[in-house]
C-alpha cells in the first residue's frame, strides 16, 4: 500500500470513530446511568436517539442537493461539531438543551461520514475499504473501555467530557490526514452512465433503499436499547460496558470479513446473509433473556451492523461509480428515515408496557423483512448488470 493511500485510510478510520464510534454511539452506553439518574424516562430516551437521527438524515439529505466546493472543510466542521456536541453533553443539564445538541451530533456525524467515504473510496480496494468502516467498531470499543474507567473517577458528566477530550485528540489527527486531498468534489455522472440497463439500475437502486431504510428502523432499536436491556437481565457487574465492548471487538473486523465474502457471492448476496444473521442478533437477547443472549446477541450485532453499510455503499457506488457523494448521501438519507422512526416507537413500547420484549422483537422482524427485499426485489437483475459492465 502506497504512504498516501495509508495516510488517508487511517485519516478515514479516525474520523469514522469520532463521528459514528463516539459521536452517536456513545449515547448507548451512558443512557443507562442517565436513565439511573432519573434524568427521563426511556420514551425521553427515546427522542433524545431519534433528535440524533433526525439530525443524521437532515445531513444526509443536505449533501445530496448541494455542491461541496471544499470537502476538507466541511469535514474539518463536522468533525468540530461532533467533538463540541460530545462535550456538551456533560456540560448542560437539561432535556431541551440535550436535543438540539444530539440533533447536531447527527447532522455532523452525517456530514463526516459521507464525505470520509466519498473523500477515502476514491483511492481504496473492496478491502481496504473493510478497514476504514472498521474504524467505527473501534470507536465503540473505545466508548465502552472508555466508560467504566472514567465512571470512576465522576459520574455521567465527567463521562461525556471525557470522551469529548478524546475526540478532539483523535479528530484533528483525522482532519491533518485528509485535509487538502481530493477537496473538490467530482462531477455528476455522466447521462450515458449504464445505458445498457437504466431502468435495472433505477430497480436495484430503489430496492436497495428499500432494504437498507428497514435496517435502519430495526437495527437502531438495538443500538440504542442494548445496554439498559442488558442490564435488566443480568447480575454481571459492568454487563452494559462489557455487551457493548464486545459489539465493538466484533464490529471492527467484520467489515473486511464481509467485503472478502462479497467478492465470492456478490453483494446482494452477502447483504442478505448479514440482515439476516442480525434479525437473529437483536431476537436472541429477549428470547433467551440471559447474560448468555445478551453477549450472543451484541456479538451477532456487531459481527453484521457495519458490514451492512459498506456493503450497502459499496453495491450503491458499484452502481453509480461517477457520483459516489450523492448516491451515498441518497442512500444513508433513507437509512436515516428509518433510524428517526426505530427509537420513537421503541421507546413509546418499552414506556407502556415497561418490557422490551415488544420492541426488540419488532426491530427483528423488520430486518428480517429488509434481508427479504433483497433476493426478492432484485432478482437476477444485479447480475444481469454485471454481466453487462
Amino acid at each position: 500500500m502506497e504512504r498516501r493511500t495509508l495516510i488517508v485510510l487511517l485519516g478515514g478510520t479516525a474520523a469514522m470513530m469520532v463521528a459514528m464510534g463516539i459521536g452517536r454511539f456513545a449515547f448507548t452506553p451512558i443512557l443507562p446511568m442517565m436513565m439511573d439518574h432519573h434524568l427521563f424516562s426511556a420514551a425521553g430516551a427515546g427522542y433524545l436517539a431519534s433528535s440524533n437521527y433526525l439530525g443524521y438524515l437532515i445531513g444526509a439529505f443536505v449533501l445530496t442537493l448541494v455542491q461541496v466546493k471544499s470537502r476538507s472543510m466541511l469535514l474539518f466542521a463536522g468533525l468540530i461539531v461532533c467533538i463540541a456536541t460530545t462535550w456538551g453533553m456533560g456540560q448542560f443539564h437539561s432535556l431541551e438543551a440535550w436535543l438540539v445538541l444530539r440533533f447536531l451530533s447527527g447532522l455532523a456525524s452525517a456530514i463526516v461520514f459521507v464525505i470520509t467515504s466519498s473523500i477515502v473510496l476514491d483511492r481504496l480496494t473492496a478491502f481496504q475499504a473493510g478497514i476504514l468502516y472498521g474504524g467505527v467498531g473501534a470507536g465503540i470499543l473505545l466508548t465502552g473501555l472508555s466508560v467504566p474507567l472514567l465512571a470512576r473517577n465522576g459520574g455521567w458528566i465527567e463521562i461525556w467530557k471525557g470522551l469529548g477530550l478524546i475526540s478532539l485528540i483523535i479528530g484533528m489527527a483525522a482532519w491533518y490526514s485528509l485535509r487538502d486531498r481530493h477537496t473538490v468534489t467530482k462531477m455528476l455522472s455522466s447521462p450515458h452512465d449504464h445505458d445498457h440497463h437504466p431502468s435495472a439500475v433505477r430497480r436495484v437502486l430503489i430496492c436497495l433503499m428499500i432494504a437498507y431504510g428497514l435496517e435502519g428502523l430495526g437495527y437502531i432499536v438495538t443500538g440504542t436499547y442494548l445496554v439498559a436491556f442488558a442490564k435488566s437481565v443480568s447480575n454481571i457487574p459492568n454487563i452494559a460496558s462489557l455487551s457493548w465492548i464486545l459489539v465493538g471487538i466484533a464490529a471492527m473486523p467484520s467489515c473486511v470479513g464481509w467485503s472478502m465474502l462479497a467478492s465470492r457471492w456478490g453483494n446482494k448476496w452477502a447483504l442478505t446473509v448479514s440482515m439476516l444473521l442480525q434479525s437473529i442478533g437483536i431476537a436472541i437477547p429477549v428470547l433467551i433473556p440471559s447474560s448468555t443472549g445478551v453477549l450472543a446477541g451484541a456479538i451477532l450485532f456487531g459481527v453484521t451492523f457495519m458490514g451492512i453499510t459498506m456493503l450497502s455503499v459499496a453495491f450503491a457506488k458499484d452502481l453509480y461509480p461517477q457520483n459516489n457523494r450523492k448516491i451515498i448521501g441518497l442512500l444513508t438519507t433513507f437509512f436515516g428515515l428509518g433510524q428517526i422512526i426505530g427509537p420513537l416507537i421503541a421507546g413509546l413500547l418499552i414506556s407502556g408496557n415497561g418490557s422490551y420484549l415488544t420492541a426488540l422483537i419488532g426491530a427483528a422482524f423488520i430486518v428480517f423483512l429488509g434481508a427479504l427485499s433483497l433476493p426478492l426485489g432484485i432478482g437476477r437483475t444485479d447480475r444481469q448488470l454485471e454481466q453487462a459492465k
